[in-house]
């Protein structure tokens, strides 16, 4: 069954499990008031017939005119007995006595008794008189009452079944209406497959479960997407890196081997076999890195890292490497609360994405110094790091962060093409933007934003 039928059937069930409780509750006290209403009539009936008979002598005329006019205004079935001490009838016959001499005494000990026997209500009285004591008994069938109940009891049925009816509809509109949100999330997933896992599913702008459920879907899409990049990035450019170098390697030994060569020649070949073995050790590293990063960019536990702290750490890495002051730290602008310097990331994803951008810098503008401005306040903390190297041509400046790729001024230069695209994947990781401004022969500036408001 559907969540949507079942959450139908549970509030039409308790709906009308409610709605049955009150009518049943309601019916009963009419019940008791209608039974409790005859059983007072039935005991006026009783003092009427006490007055018209055994205080005739001592009321008006007029009323006594009156109680006659009551008394002959039977009740449907009603049967009267007055008994004197000795439980005979008396005023009206009874050749078979009505009522049991047990009944007659209960009356006398109790002074007053009321019960039900079958379809008729019986009211018994104990009076005094100067005649002497009697018991006087009436009873009668409450023919109107029951119809009364009867008519309710209809009315309660048909009301019921009509108030269930709408539960169901009302609760189906709402289980509609509730869950399709959920059926819009369902619709969306159904469209994403491998080969589009760039698509997310809306997540919409409340705070509730659904929503929560879109997020983490979100995410899961996110790590697959990355799972599925990285092997796509393995299969497309390891293949292609890894041919190169092997194919020149094999190229060179089969001439080798074809004829007989100079020592000098031979050195020439197993130096262009060195510099491609150097070269697939270096892809081999980088893939190996980029494996690394890929497992730990799905796996990443973040915690508070603080910026500026970090900072330091790279420059005292790099005053340890390549000598004090290479790298400058500009302090542009510090917030008075200094818990707006920390974000949620990982300290050792973080330190290797900015800790490249700044082996660039110093790789291609020759190992001459590099500037690091840093800026925060309470919603943005900016890193802007500045080289005077070769810069980067205007056409691929939005290349460079494809893996593998390299600019045609930098091919002289040591590297993968891994690095920026290893950095950026970190950065968008910790929500934050990259981006380059650079003038070829002159230098880059590479910024990296986060902002607290995201």
């Amino acid at each position: 069954m559907k969540i949507k039928n079942r959450l139908s059937l549970y509030f039409t069930l308790i709906g009308s499990g409610v709605l049955l409780v009150v009518m049943i509750t309601l019916y009963l006290s009419v019940y008791a008031i209608v039974h409790s209403h005859f059983y007072t009539q039935l005991k006026d009936r009783a003092n009427i017939a006490a007055q018209l008979y055994l205080e005739a002598d001592e009321i008006a005329p007029d009323s006594l005119s009156r109680l006659r006019n009551r008394f002959l205004k039977n009740l449907p079935g009603e049967i009267i007995r007055l008994y004197d001490s000795r439980n005979s009838a008396a005023f009206i016959s009874d050749k078979h006595q009505y009522w049991d001499n047990k009944t007659i005494d209960a009356v006398r000990k109790h002074k007053y008794l009321q019960y039900s026997n079958q379809n008729y209500q019986v009211v018994g009285i104990y009076y005094k008189d100067n005649q002497g004591n009697f018991v006087i008994l009436v009873s009668a069938e409450d023919t109107e009452g029951k119809h009364e109940l009867s008519s309710i009891l209809q009315t309660m049925v048909i009301l019921f079944l009509i108030v269930a009816v709408i539960l169901f509809l009302i609760s189906q509109w709402l289980a509609k209406n509730t869950l399709s949100p959920i059926k819009n999330v369902v619709n969306q997933m159904q469209l994403i497959k491998s080969t589009n896992l760039h698509l997310r599913v809306n997540e919409g702008k409340g705070n509730d479960e659904i929503s929560e459920l879109a997020h983490n879907f979100n995410r899961l899409l996110e790590h697959l997407e990355n799972a599925f990049e990285m092997q796509k990035t393995y299969v497309t450019n390891a293949s292609h890196e890894l041919r190169t170098p092997i194919t020149s390697i094999i190229g060179e030994v089969e001439l080798a081997l074809s004829k007989e060569r100079s020592t000098t020649e031979n050195k020439k070949t197993l130096q262009l076999v060195l510099e491609e073995s150097e070269r697939l050790r270096d892809t081999i590293s980088g893939l190996m890195e980029l494996a690394q990063v890929d497992m730990d960019y799905t796996i990443a536990q973040q915690s508070p890292v603080r910026i500026d702290e970090l900072l330091w750490e790279i420059q005292e890495y790099w005053a340890n490497k390549a000598g004090a002051g290479i790298l400058k730290i500009n302090i542009e602008h510090m917030p008075k609360d200094e818990s707006t310097l920390t974000i949620p990331a990982n300290y050792q994803l973080l330190f290797i994405a900015l800790n490249n951008l700044i082996g660039n810098a110093f790789k291609f503008s020759g190992k001459k110094p590099v500037t690091c401005n840093f800026y925060a306040d309470e919603l943005l903390i900016r890193i802007q790091i500045i080289d005077s190297g070769i810069g980067i041509p205007h056409d691929d400046i939005e290349l460079v962060f494809k893996s593998f790729y390299r600019g045609n001024n930098s091919r002289s230069f040591a590297g993968n093409g891994i690095g920026l695209y290893v950095t950026q994947k970190i950065i968008q990781l910790f929500n934050g933007t990259l981006n380059i401004e650079s003038v070829e022969n002159q230098g880059t500036s590479i910024t990296v934003n986060f902002n607290r408001s995201n």
